[in-house]
């Protein structure tokens, strides 16, 4: 589990947040996410860089809310590079990240039209260009800190932001 992970956890409590890890073949992580939301009832999304694309997807199919951090827009040409043996950065597992992942990302591209987003960036991500999520999601609640990096380390500083947003859809 990564350090944003525990971090909601913190502030949420264990039985307000779902963080497990996912499969790396992006049809059968959403698949594994909807057994989840199926499951519980889940009236907000979080996600991550690929997980902000997973929660933009499923924020549209069942019109839920979703916060993303640092989201990816484009991950069919952003993990092109990592393509082959790669390791996980929560825990160092090793996988097989394949190229066929990359025409499943493709696929699962949408528009962020129905569901309701508040995305927070950070311009010195180094992975990923901050506008491109900036303008993919102008029509939501954008929050563009200057400074930080993917990781968006100081999450806890916007914890209150993301309840508020949680209860009640606007900020």
């Amino acid at each position: 589990m990564g350090n944003k992970s525990k971090m909601l956890k913190a502030y949420f409590g264990e039985d307000g947040v779902i963080a497990d890890n996912l499969p790396y073949a992006p049809f059968e992580a959403i698949e594994a996410i909807e057994k989840i939301l199926l499951s519980k009832k889940i009236d907000l999304l979080v996600g991550s860089s690929l997980g902000g694309f997973y929660a933009t997807y499923l924020a549209e199919k069942y019109r839920l809310k979703a916060v993303l951090l640092n989201p990816s827009t484009e991950p069919w040409k952003t993990l092109k590079p990592y393509v082959g043996k790669q390791k996980r950065f929560c825990d160092n597992d090793t996988f097989k990240f394949k190229k066929s992942y990359l025409k499943e990302l493709k696929k699962l591209s949408i528009e962020p039209v129905k569901g309701r987003y508040l995305v927070l960036l950070q311009s010195e991500d180094e992975l990923l260009d901050y506008t491109k999520a900036q303008s993919l999601y102008s029509m939501h609640y954008v929050v563009v800190e200057h400074g930080g990096n993917h990781r968006f380390e100081n999450i806890d500083a916007y914890m209150s932001m993301i309840r508020k947003f949680r209860a009640v859809g606007t900020l």
